[in-house]
């Protein structure tokens, strides 16, 4: 039986404590994160749709990288995506896969939603990742 081992990123501290839950965790081979927002270093939310699918990709990586530095979107095999608006960001989504993940293209699903944990969120962003290392 393997051990579950939780993570958080510089910046994510404060929210960990307050809503008691951590941005990834390890299952054996297996990552999962916690649903990643378009929130900067500050917490704040971007409000630019473009700016904040970025950031809640880049979040996604942070959130890997807090498991091991290893760990990237290379590792990734599922997405679930959340959106309150899947028509504004489903393509900014898309372009973010094929810019980060030209040549691997993991499972997805995606989803519209009324509502996300912050407010001015319009998206939140959770995988799954193989720990190869």
């Amino acid at each position: 039986m393997s051990t579950l081992q939780y993570f958080n990123y510089p910046g994510t501290e404060a929210n960990s404590e307050s809503f008691h839950y951590s941005q990834a965790v390890k299952v054996g081979n297996t990552i999962k994160t916690s649903g990643q927002g378009g929130w900067d270093a500050e917490g704040n939310v971007v409000a630019d749709v473009e700016k904040q699918v970025a950031i809640a990709f880049e979040n996604v990586e942070k959130a890997l990288k807090s498991v091991d530095s290893r760990l990237s979107w290379q590792d990734v095999y599922a997405v679930r995506s959340y959106h309150i608006n899947v028509e504004e960001t489903f393509d900014v989504v898309t372009s973010n896969f094929k810019r980060i993940l030209p040549n691997h293209r993991p499972i997805w699903t995606c989803v519209e939603i009324g509502k996300l944990g912050i407010e001015g969120m319009l998206i939140e962003i959770e995988v799954e990742a193989h720990f190869p290392y």
